[in-house]
């Protein structure tokens, strides 16, 4: 009798394992037109908060992060040094040598002895990491800034979160010309600086299959950007 109910334990986690992989949150919805959700709902119960600035090495520029206050369950204490009281967490980045963290909905610049601020896009977007590339600045003198980010809602949920596609951005020091680099529909691997050659390469995923995932039975594109030149350029390669 105990194999018997083991057995059927067994064949009920399956069958659940089984059930879950099938309603996995798709990357992207189609439809007639194949185009993203353009309106996403702001939520108004959150307020918008920035941490304090931070300032690159080497630049004139000082970086604001700004995103969604982080409403924490009542009486849950969490500490990040001075910045958080009982029920709520005033940090939103993590900041590393040069590079900053989170779930931004913004960043906004501020040249250094100017009052003057300037948001890094008036669009919605999530913005995951920000990296100032300082060997290419050392090098050409182009001071160059990296961003991850969600810019589209592209499983058309009405919001912009983890779900949708990860794309890649350029932008200047001072948060001017940001440039999206990675094709639309395109999920971001991962990208990597060559500074001996100033080339910045990077990798997308294409769900060619349609089946609104990004697996290994999709399509992998291969790219890099000359960064010593002013005009960014996508170059598409073959290594494979």
């Amino acid at each position: 009798m105990k194999k018997i109910h083991f057995t059927c334990l067994g064949i009920a986690l399956l069958f659940l394992a089984s059930c879950k992989e099938d309603t996995a949150t798709p990357k992207v919805t189609y439809d007639a037109t194949n185009k993203a959700k353009s309106i996403v709902k702001a939520d108004s119960t959150q307020i918008q908060i920035a941490d304090l600035p931070w300032q690159m090495e080497g630049t004139d520029y000082l970086i604001h992060p700004v995103a969604d206050l982080s409403i924490r369950d009542r009486g849950v204490k969490s500490r990040y040094g001075s910045s958080s009281v009982n029920d709520l967490s005033f940090t939103i980045s993590n900041y590393g040598e040069y590079e900053i963290t989170g779930f931004l909905q913004n960043i906004k610049f501020q040249k250094v002895n100017s009052d003057s601020i300037r948001k890094l896009t008036e669009k919605p977007v999530l913005i995951q990491t920000a990296t100032y590339l300082k060997t290419v600045a050392d090098k050409t003198k182009n001071q160059i800034m990296v961003y991850t980010m969600v810019d589209m809602d592209t499983n058309k949920d009405g919001k912009l979160d983890t779900s949708d596609i990860k794309s890649l951005h350029l932008s200047t020091i001072s948060g001017e010309r940001l440039t999206k680099i990675s094709p639309d529909f395109q999920e971001l691997i991962d990208w990597k600086l060559l500074a001996s050659r100033n080339r910045l390469y990077f990798r997308t995923v294409e769900d060619t299959n349609k089946n609104g995932q990004v697996d290994k039975n999709d399509l992998v594109h291969y790219y890099y950007i000359d960064l010593s030149n002013n005009e960014w350029k996508i170059n598409a390669y073959e290594p494979v």
